[in-house]
């Protein structure tokens, strides 16, 4: 219940943040990503990573670089909004590479979530500032409340559905170690991505190393 519950949450979260704070949240919101970049990346490793390998499956090397090299692929749909990058533009077409790529990716990171608990908690940290970002471009955008609504409703509900999948499907479970591994490479290059890129001229400042220290620090006592 936890794996379909939070994710939503999570959205909507980050839905009130933008529409409570607006623009002003901008630098709280860049320190937020750093945090859960940090996050992430701790979880992934000190729990999802050596989940995977104690599974003695076969080229899980393989399905990690699998993964990682989708998720730039997807990219190249969604700029990067996986990491806080979304960039704003004055017209009131319905971003579908965007929508298809962001959701896509929240569908890939919801397969083992039902599974792990600390990786749930990760993806649901990750989550919040993501979801601040994509509302403050729908905000500022020409599309039409409906749009914007579907947009949030189907980003929220996939990383769910991807749990559901992952749980339900016979496929996903028999090559649970591949899926695993896959979603490893998706998360590692999302995470140390946004460590990297969440502040300007990618160099770090004291308020951001402290962040990402915490980061690591609750992940390592989870």
């Amino acid at each position: 219940m936890q794996a379909i519950l939070l994710p939503i949450l999570a959205v909507a979260t980050g839905y009130l943040i933008a529409m409570i704070f607006k623009p002003a949240v901008d630098h709280g919101v860049k320190l937020l990503l750093s945090f859960s970049g940090a996050f992430l990346l701790s979880v992934t490793i000190f729990e999802f990573l050596p989940e995977v390998y104690a599974s003695q499956s076969e080229h899980i090397g393989i399905f990690i670089m699998a993964g990682l090299l989708v998720q730039i692929i997807l990219e190249f749909g969604s700029k990067g909004a996986e990491h806080g990058h979304v960039h704003h533009k004055d017209n009131a077409k319905f971003p579908w590479l965007l929508f298809v790529s962001l959701c896509f990716h929240a569908l890939i990171e919801g397969f083992p979530i039902a599974e792990n608990q600390s990786l749930l908690y990760g993806v649901v940290v990750h989550k919040i500032p993501i979801a601040v970002i994509i509302s403050v471009f729908l905000l500022h955008s020409k599309l039409t409340r409906l749009q914007c609504a579907l947009f949030l409703v189907v980003f929220a509900m996939m990383t769910p559905l991807g749990a559901f999948a992952k749980a339900y499907f016979p496929t996903l479970q028999t090559y649970s170690a591949s899926v695993n591994a896959f979603v490893v490479g998706v998360l590692l290059h999302v995470s140390t991505t946004i460590l990297f890129e969440s502040s300007k001229n990618h160099q770090f400042n004291a308020s951001k190393l402290g962040v990402i220290l915490l980061g690591i620090i609750i992940a390592y006592f989870i």
